[in-house]
């Protein structure tokens, strides 16, 4: 995003609609105007979209080249991924298990969703987390938008030329087997000191027979204080995925 300096009016308006902190007041040619970021921006239009945020019009979005254009990808929910033709950070699958079947008995779902308005996250970072898991032979789901973002997904490593372009959140996902989930979450615990940028990890798996997460117990012996709040599908008025 870009503020024409010869339009604006210096009413700073458009401040508060920034979620990143990325739009300040400059002085330019005599004058107080608005200027954003673009180290910070992460392309997301927040300030753009309101028609009436900006009383002069004054603000633009030019055409974003690539490795910029991942910024919008991931910061603008109303633009696709040209990787996924889909919206949002992660995939679909993740949330709607009780249709797919994506993640059996034995197997978690572990998705690592880093970044929020007002912090942001970096492909740098993103990096940093996924060559720490990488190194326990994981392996990254190949239809997240990020997995294209990866020169060689064994490892994790990234695309160089995208390493320090920001986004407002991205997502890591992965399936390993239940029995693995313990040294992956220990891995996830020891890289979070060294990334500057807030996550939320979530997991993912069926419900035993007798009500019981799996994951949750793991979770508290690898260290971790699980929130309450889940989310259960049971896919009421949709056919559900059988076991065979």
């Amino acid at each position: 995003m870009l503020i024409d300096k010869e339009k604006c009016i210096g009413c700073d308006e458009c401040h508060p609609y920034c979620p990143v902190g990325a739009i300040a007041a400059v002085e330019w040619e005599g004058r107080s105007v608005s200027e954003i970021d673009q180290p910070g921006c992460v392309e997301c239009g927040c300030c753009y979209k309101r028609s009436d945020v900006c009383p002069v019009d004054a603000i633009y979005m030019p055409k974003l080249e690539w490795p910029r254009s991942i910024r919008e990808y991931f910061s603008n929910p109303h633009v696709t991924h040209p990787s996924t033709t889909g919206h949002g950070r992660g995939t679909e699958e993740m949330k709607t298990n009780d249709v797919t079947g994506r993640f059996t008995r034995g197997f978690a779902g572990v998705a690592i969703e880093m970044g929020r308005p007002g912090v942001g996250t970096s492909m740098r970072d993103m990096q940093t987390v996924a060559m720490a898991i990488a190194k326990l032979g994981v392996e990254f789901e190949p239809n997240n938008p990020v997995a294209e973002l990866m020169s060689d997904p064994k490892t994790g490593k990234f695309d160089e030329r995208v390493l320090d372009e920001r986004v407002l959140s991205a997502i890591l996902e992965l399936k390993i087997p239940l029995v693995r989930l313990k040294e992956v979450l220990a891995a996830v615990k020891e890289v979070s000191t060294k990334i500057e940028t807030a996550f939320s990890l979530d997991l993912i798996s069926r419900v035993d027979a007798d009500g019981s997460t799996p994951v949750l117990t793991i979770a508290k012996e690898a260290g971790f204080t699980p929130r309450p709040n889940t989310k259960t599908n049971v896919g009421l008025g949709r056919p559900l995925f059988r076991e065979a």
